[in-house]
Protein backbone atom coordinates (compact mmCIF):
# COMPACT_ATOMS: atom_id res chain seq x y z
CA UNK A 1 0.00 0.00 0.00
CA UNK A 2 1.31 3.27 -0.88
CA UNK A 3 1.53 6.28 1.62
CA UNK A 4 1.32 10.05 1.63
CA UNK A 5 4.52 11.74 3.18
CA UNK A 6 2.50 14.37 4.90
CA UNK A 7 5.34 16.47 6.03
CA UNK A 8 6.10 16.90 2.27
CA UNK A 9 2.76 17.68 1.58
CA UNK A 10 2.20 20.25 4.51
CA UNK A 11 5.53 21.86 3.18
CA UNK A 12 4.07 22.00 -0.46
CA UNK A 13 1.18 23.58 1.34
CA UNK A 14 3.40 26.58 2.89
CA UNK A 15 4.76 27.07 -0.33
CA UNK A 16 2.19 27.18 -2.38
CA UNK A 17 0.29 29.56 -0.04
CA UNK A 18 3.91 31.72 0.00
CA UNK A 19 4.48 31.79 -3.25
CA UNK A 20 8.06 31.37 -3.09
CA UNK A 21 10.17 28.84 -1.13
CA UNK A 22 12.74 31.36 0.22
CA UNK A 23 9.64 33.08 2.42
CA UNK A 24 8.31 29.44 3.28
CA UNK A 25 11.32 28.52 4.41
CA UNK A 26 11.70 31.66 6.57
CA UNK A 27 8.14 30.34 8.20
CA UNK A 28 8.95 26.81 8.50
CA UNK A 29 11.96 28.34 10.31
CA UNK A 30 13.62 25.43 7.57
CA UNK A 31 16.50 26.12 4.61
CA UNK A 32 15.16 26.84 1.36
CA UNK A 33 17.12 23.90 -0.04
CA UNK A 34 15.87 21.52 2.74
CA UNK A 35 12.05 22.67 1.46
CA UNK A 36 13.04 22.17 -2.36
CA UNK A 37 14.81 18.52 -1.27
CA UNK A 38 11.01 17.71 0.17
CA UNK A 39 8.73 18.77 -2.74
CA UNK A 40 10.77 17.32 -5.29
CA UNK A 41 10.15 13.46 -3.53
CA UNK A 42 6.57 14.77 -3.49
CA UNK A 43 6.57 15.38 -7.33
CA UNK A 44 8.51 12.02 -7.71
CA UNK A 45 5.71 10.31 -5.74
CA UNK A 46 2.73 11.67 -7.39
CA UNK A 47 4.23 11.57 -10.67
CA UNK A 48 4.15 15.07 -12.21
CA UNK A 49 5.87 18.93 -11.35
CA UNK A 50 3.65 21.02 -8.66
CA UNK A 51 5.16 24.90 -9.68
CA UNK A 52 6.61 26.63 -12.58
CA UNK A 53 8.77 30.04 -12.45
CA UNK A 54 6.13 32.90 -12.69
CA UNK A 55 8.93 35.72 -12.43
CA UNK A 56 10.59 35.46 -9.07
CA UNK A 57 6.97 34.11 -7.68
CA UNK A 58 6.07 30.40 -8.26
CA UNK A 59 2.65 29.23 -9.31
CA UNK A 60 0.87 25.70 -9.09
CA UNK A 61 0.59 23.62 -12.12
CA UNK A 62 -2.77 22.07 -13.20
CA UNK A 63 -1.54 19.08 -10.63
CA UNK A 64 -0.32 21.82 -8.43
CA UNK A 65 -3.76 23.07 -8.10
CA UNK A 66 -5.59 19.95 -7.55
CA UNK A 67 -3.28 18.65 -5.21
CA UNK A 68 -3.59 22.45 -2.98
CA UNK A 69 -6.87 21.87 -2.76
CA UNK A 70 -6.81 18.88 -1.17
CA UNK A 71 -4.17 19.79 1.17
CA UNK A 72 -6.25 22.80 1.85
CA UNK A 73 -8.46 20.37 3.18
CA UNK A 74 -6.35 17.65 5.18
CA UNK A 75 -4.76 20.49 7.30
CA UNK A 76 -7.92 22.26 7.23
CA UNK A 77 -9.37 19.32 8.76
CA UNK A 78 -6.53 18.89 11.05
CA UNK A 79 -6.77 22.36 12.62
CA UNK A 80 -10.20 21.09 12.96
CA UNK A 81 -9.79 18.16 15.08
CA UNK A 82 -7.26 19.50 17.38
CA UNK A 83 -10.34 22.64 18.04
CA UNK A 84 -12.72 19.63 18.47
CA UNK A 85 -10.49 17.77 21.32
CA UNK A 86 -9.64 20.63 23.50
CA UNK A 87 -13.17 21.95 23.49
CA UNK A 88 -12.90 24.67 21.53
CA UNK A 89 -15.65 25.67 18.80
CA UNK A 90 -15.25 24.59 15.51
CA UNK A 91 -13.48 27.26 13.41
CA UNK A 92 -14.42 28.06 9.94
CA UNK A 93 -17.81 27.74 7.71
CA UNK A 94 -18.05 25.15 4.96
CA UNK A 95 -16.45 26.61 1.58
CA UNK A 96 -18.40 26.20 -1.52
CA UNK A 97 -16.65 27.18 -4.56
CA UNK A 98 -19.34 27.62 -7.56
CA UNK A 99 -18.31 28.81 -10.95
CA UNK A 100 -21.44 31.05 -13.06
CA UNK A 101 -21.42 31.24 -16.20
CA UNK A 102 -21.29 34.91 -17.77
CA UNK A 103 -24.60 34.62 -20.00
CA UNK A 104 -26.70 33.78 -16.68
CA UNK A 105 -28.82 36.74 -14.63
CA UNK A 106 -27.28 37.77 -11.85
CA UNK A 107 -30.59 37.51 -9.72
CA UNK A 108 -30.84 33.68 -11.09
CA UNK A 109 -27.62 32.84 -9.72
CA UNK A 110 -28.54 34.80 -5.86
CA UNK A 111 -31.93 33.24 -6.22
CA UNK A 112 -30.22 29.59 -6.82
CA UNK A 113 -27.18 29.82 -3.99
CA UNK A 114 -30.27 31.22 -1.35
CA UNK A 115 -30.87 27.63 0.01
CA UNK A 116 -27.15 27.17 0.21
CA UNK A 117 -26.51 30.50 2.54
CA UNK A 118 -29.36 29.23 4.45
CA UNK A 119 -27.54 26.04 5.89
CA UNK A 120 -27.45 26.11 9.57
CA UNK A 121 -23.73 24.97 9.69
CA UNK A 122 -23.17 27.95 8.09
CA UNK A 123 -21.11 28.57 5.09
CA UNK A 124 -18.53 30.69 3.03
CA UNK A 125 -19.28 31.28 -1.10
CA UNK A 126 -16.84 31.66 -3.19
CA UNK A 127 -18.23 32.64 -6.66
CA UNK A 128 -16.14 32.77 -10.10
CA UNK A 129 -17.36 34.04 -12.98
CA UNK A 130 -16.40 33.24 -16.79
CA UNK A 131 -17.02 31.39 -19.62
CA UNK A 132 -18.34 27.55 -20.03
CA UNK A 133 -15.66 25.73 -21.02
CA UNK A 134 -12.96 27.70 -18.47
CA UNK A 135 -15.12 26.99 -15.43
CA UNK A 136 -15.99 22.96 -16.62
CA UNK A 137 -12.43 23.07 -16.99
CA UNK A 138 -11.61 23.92 -13.30
CA UNK A 139 -14.84 21.43 -12.23
CA UNK A 140 -13.13 18.77 -13.68
CA UNK A 141 -10.23 19.00 -11.54
CA UNK A 142 -11.86 19.76 -8.51
CA UNK A 143 -11.48 23.60 -7.96
CA UNK A 144 -15.14 24.20 -8.16
CA UNK A 145 -18.36 22.33 -6.34
CA UNK A 146 -20.40 23.37 -8.80
CA UNK A 147 -21.08 25.40 -12.30
CA UNK A 148 -23.90 27.53 -12.21
CA UNK A 149 -25.18 27.59 -16.49
CA UNK A 150 -28.23 28.06 -19.06
CA UNK A 151 -27.18 25.07 -21.01
CA UNK A 152 -26.81 21.61 -20.14
CA UNK A 153 -22.87 19.57 -20.31
CA UNK A 154 -22.46 19.16 -24.52
CA UNK A 155 -21.78 15.44 -25.68
CA UNK A 156 -18.04 15.33 -27.36
CA UNK A 157 -16.44 16.80 -24.59
CA UNK A 158 -13.84 15.53 -22.07
CA UNK A 159 -15.13 17.04 -18.75
CA UNK A 160 -17.09 13.59 -16.81
CA UNK A 161 -20.38 15.96 -15.82
CA UNK A 162 -23.79 15.72 -15.13
CA UNK A 163 -26.33 18.12 -15.57
CA UNK A 164 -29.01 18.86 -12.94
CA UNK A 165 -32.05 21.07 -14.67
CA UNK A 166 -32.58 23.60 -11.28
CA UNK A 167 -35.52 26.12 -13.47
CA UNK A 168 -37.44 26.52 -16.75
CA UNK A 169 -39.26 29.34 -17.71
CA UNK A 170 -40.44 32.00 -20.20
CA UNK A 171 -39.00 35.31 -20.85
CA UNK A 172 -40.82 38.52 -20.10
CA UNK A 173 -39.67 41.61 -22.54
CA UNK A 174 -39.01 45.15 -20.48
CA UNK A 175 -38.33 48.39 -21.80
CA UNK A 176 -38.18 52.27 -19.94
CA UNK A 177 -42.29 52.87 -19.60
CA UNK A 178 -41.54 55.85 -22.59
CA UNK A 179 -40.74 52.68 -24.82
CA UNK A 180 -42.84 50.04 -23.08
CA UNK A 181 -46.61 51.98 -23.33
CA UNK A 182 -46.85 52.11 -26.80
CA UNK A 183 -45.85 48.65 -27.37
CA UNK A 184 -47.73 46.90 -25.06
CA UNK A 185 -50.95 47.09 -27.80
CA UNK A 186 -50.96 44.56 -30.55
CA UNK A 187 -47.75 42.39 -28.30
CA UNK A 188 -45.83 40.52 -29.75
CA UNK A 189 -45.75 41.60 -33.25
CA UNK A 190 -45.43 45.18 -31.60
CA UNK A 191 -41.96 44.40 -31.23
CA UNK A 192 -41.17 44.73 -35.55
CA UNK A 193 -39.00 47.14 -36.14
CA UNK A 194 -38.71 47.97 -32.68
CA UNK A 195 -34.91 48.88 -31.02
CA UNK A 196 -33.75 45.68 -28.97
CA UNK A 197 -31.01 44.58 -27.13
CA UNK A 198 -30.33 41.07 -27.40
CA UNK A 199 -27.68 38.14 -25.94
CA UNK A 200 -24.86 37.27 -27.61
CA UNK A 201 -25.58 35.19 -30.71
CA UNK A 202 -23.66 32.04 -28.93
CA UNK A 203 -25.88 32.25 -25.88
CA UNK A 204 -28.49 29.84 -26.29
CA UNK A 205 -31.30 32.39 -25.40
CA UNK A 206 -30.60 34.09 -28.85
CA UNK A 207 -30.74 31.05 -30.48
CA UNK A 208 -34.52 31.02 -28.86
CA UNK A 209 -35.51 34.57 -29.60
CA UNK A 210 -34.38 34.48 -33.24
CA UNK A 211 -36.15 31.74 -33.93
CA UNK A 212 -39.11 32.94 -32.47
CA UNK A 213 -39.27 36.36 -33.67
CA UNK A 214 -38.15 34.31 -37.10
CA UNK A 215 -41.77 32.57 -37.09
CA UNK A 216 -43.80 35.65 -36.12
CA UNK A 217 -42.28 37.39 -39.03
CA UNK A 218 -41.13 39.83 -36.81
CA UNK A 219 -37.96 41.76 -37.74
CA UNK A 220 -36.20 44.15 -34.51
CA UNK A 221 -33.78 46.26 -34.91
CA UNK A 222 -31.04 44.96 -33.29
CA UNK A 223 -29.27 48.05 -31.06
CA UNK A 224 -26.83 46.16 -29.02
CA UNK A 225 -25.60 42.62 -28.25
CA UNK A 226 -24.43 41.82 -24.83
CA UNK A 227 -22.51 38.96 -23.42
CA UNK A 228 -23.11 40.18 -20.18
CA UNK A 229 -26.89 40.30 -18.81
CA UNK A 230 -26.04 42.94 -16.35
CA UNK A 231 -24.30 45.44 -18.97
CA UNK A 232 -27.37 44.85 -21.06
CA UNK A 233 -30.03 45.67 -18.21
CA UNK A 234 -27.68 49.14 -17.76
CA UNK A 235 -28.30 50.16 -21.36
CA UNK A 236 -32.34 48.74 -20.98
CA UNK A 237 -32.80 51.33 -18.22
CA UNK A 238 -30.86 54.02 -19.86
CA UNK A 239 -33.73 53.42 -22.65
CA UNK A 240 -31.33 52.12 -25.23
CA UNK A 241 -33.55 49.45 -26.39
CA UNK A 242 -35.83 46.45 -25.43
CA UNK A 243 -34.54 43.31 -23.54
CA UNK A 244 -35.87 40.41 -22.28
CA UNK A 245 -35.57 38.95 -18.59
CA UNK A 246 -36.47 35.12 -17.33
CA UNK A 247 -40.05 36.20 -16.35
CA UNK A 248 -39.56 34.29 -12.98
CA UNK A 249 -37.54 37.51 -11.65
CA UNK A 250 -39.49 40.43 -14.16
CA UNK A 251 -40.66 41.93 -11.24
CA UNK A 252 -36.69 42.28 -9.86
CA UNK A 253 -35.55 43.52 -12.68
CA UNK A 254 -38.40 46.33 -13.31
CA UNK A 255 -37.94 47.10 -9.30
CA UNK A 256 -34.08 47.14 -9.99
CA UNK A 257 -33.93 48.96 -13.05
CA UNK A 258 -36.43 51.10 -13.47
CA UNK A 259 -38.15 49.68 -15.92
CA UNK A 260 -41.74 47.91 -17.12
CA UNK A 261 -43.09 44.64 -18.89
CA UNK A 262 -44.32 44.67 -22.39
CA UNK A 263 -45.36 41.43 -22.80
CA UNK A 264 -44.23 37.94 -22.08
CA UNK A 265 -43.99 34.85 -24.39
CA UNK A 266 -43.60 31.17 -22.87
CA UNK A 267 -42.76 30.11 -26.56
CA UNK A 268 -39.42 31.40 -25.58
CA UNK A 269 -38.29 28.78 -22.90
CA UNK A 270 -34.80 29.94 -20.24
CA UNK A 271 -33.17 26.95 -18.76
CA UNK A 272 -30.90 26.62 -15.80
CA UNK A 273 -28.82 24.07 -14.85
CA UNK A 274 -26.03 22.89 -12.31
CA UNK A 275 -23.14 20.87 -12.98
CA UNK A 276 -21.93 19.28 -10.94
CA UNK A 277 -18.81 16.12 -11.50
CA UNK A 278 -21.64 13.84 -9.05
CA UNK A 279 -24.03 12.21 -10.61
CA UNK A 280 -25.28 11.38 -6.82
CA UNK A 281 -25.05 14.85 -5.18
CA UNK A 282 -23.04 14.80 -1.56
CA UNK A 283 -22.29 18.52 -1.28
CA UNK A 284 -24.61 19.62 1.47
CA UNK A 285 -24.77 22.84 -0.11
CA UNK A 286 -25.56 21.41 -3.63
CA UNK A 287 -27.58 18.98 -1.98
CA UNK A 288 -29.98 22.21 -0.66
CA UNK A 289 -30.29 23.58 -3.78
CA UNK A 290 -31.02 20.80 -6.12
CA UNK A 291 -33.71 19.93 -3.01
CA UNK A 292 -35.18 23.28 -3.33
CA UNK A 293 -35.65 23.18 -6.83
CA UNK A 294 -37.20 20.06 -6.37
CA UNK A 295 -39.44 21.16 -3.97
CA UNK A 296 -40.80 24.44 -5.71
CA UNK A 297 -40.67 26.42 -2.74
CA UNK A 298 -41.68 29.84 -2.94
CA UNK A 299 -38.07 31.29 -3.21
CA UNK A 300 -38.43 30.46 -6.90
CA UNK A 301 -41.08 32.30 -7.58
Amino acid sequence: MEWLNYHHLHYFWIVAKEESVTRAGARLMLAPSTISMQITRLEESLGGKLFRRAGRNLELTELGRVVFRYADEIFGLGLELLDTVRGRSVSGPLRFEVGIVDVLPKLMARRFLEPALALPEGLRLVCHEGKEKQLLAELAIHNLDLVLTDTPVKSGLSVKAYSHLLEECGVSFCAVESLAEPLRHGFPQSLNNARMLLPSPMSALRGSLDQWFSSLGIRPEIVGEFDDHALMKVFGQAGDGIFSVPSIIEQDVCQQHNVAIIGRSDAVRERFYAISVERIIKHPAVVAIWNAARSGKDQWK
